[in-house]
């Protein structure tokens, strides 16, 4: 079945105190070099990792953005950033920080969180205009909604965004959203419900429709949108579970299933093949292999948000 045809259809369809809990499932690939505010270390090509202070660890560098940098994310060629400043505002910039441009400004009494890029290409066969969007996660008066604004944006105003459900499914929640992610060509999201304690799936590409995919959080979706991965508690910790929903039957599985540590803030490589994943003694990646996924590998003791930059 086709992308597009897929989305006629709809969407339906670290380490532990005294044990070394990861590290005694996998070896360690690479380790820091220097500290991450001072020089150089040795991370896979194309991780980047933000820890809410001005350094950003981009390309193997601890880059000063001259700015607070909060939940960074790369549009899909890497030539931009997006992130939520010291101000609370939402800012694009390049690579190393510069030429920075106020997308939006947080009105004040508000906390945005999580920005993701939706851009698509135009399909001049369904009249579909290209989209180069922001998507994040705004808690107003209380209540978490999700919100768009283009990435184009100079003091733009953002809008929050129309949740509908599938056909017979009834409602999807229009608050207690958050932790939206973007993935493939057709701007498709999923995103968490607090409230529910479930993922979410939005088609954004024809029918704008969308409904819950599974319990979980902290939810990425693959390059290809046939997976998600997402976090779940086992046993007092986080796991991730990575569901494959591209064939006949959803298949859910735990790639993290001997962890006795939190793995959280899961993302996906630009191929698909990896997921690199937070925990409390540092950064960890995971590799699909011919039977499903490889054990936990410790690529730095830095610890932070990782983000692919394509």
């Amino acid at each position: 079945m086709s992308a597009p045809d897929r989305h006629r259809r709809g969407t339906a369809a670290a380490v532990t105190a005294g044990a070394a809990a990861l590290l005694a499932l996998a070896g360690t690939a690479a380790t820091a070099t220097a500290a991450p505010s001072s020089g150089t270390l040795t991370v896979p090509r194309g991780l980047t990792i933000s820890d809410g202070t001005r350094h950003v660890v981009v390309d193997g560098r601890s880059i000063d953005f001259g700015t607070v940098v909060r939940d960074l994310a790369w549009n899909p060629s890497g030539s931009k950033a997006a992130f939520i400043d010291g101000h609370g505002d939402l800012v694009v910039s390049d690579p190393d920080g510069s030429h920075r441009v106020t997308v939006a400004a947080n009105p004040g009494g508000q906390t945005w969180s999580h920005p993701t890029w939706q851009v698509t290409a135009a399909d001049r066969a369904n009249r579909i205009p290209a989209k180069n969007n922001l998507i994040f996660s705004a808690k107003v008066h209380g209540h978490t909604v999700l919100e768009g604004v283009k990435a184009t944006s100079d003091h733009g105003k953002p809008a929050q965004i129309s949740l509908n459900g599938e056909p017979g499914e009834g409602n999807v929640p229009q608050t207690d959203n958050t932790w939206p992610n973007v993935g493939g060509s057709y701007g498709t999201a999923v995103y968490e419900n607090t409230h529910t304690g479930e993922v979410y799936i939005r088609d954004d590409y024809l029918r704008q429709q969308g409904g819950a995919l599974t319990k979980g959080s902290e939810p990425a979706l693959a390059p290809d949108e046939e997976e998600v991965v997402f976090v779940r508690s086992v046993h007092g910790h986080d796991h991730l579970f990575v569901e494959d929903f591209g064939g006949s039957h959803k298949v859910t599985k735990d790639v993290t299933p001997d962890a006795t540590t939190d793995c959280t803030e899961p993302t996906w490589s630009p191929n698909g093949k990896t997921i690199a994943f937070r925990a409390p003694t540092g950064t960890y990646t995971i590799t699909k292999t011919a039977h499903g996924f490889g054990k936990p590998v410790k690529v730095t003791p830095h610890t932070g948000l990782p983000a692919y930059r394509g």
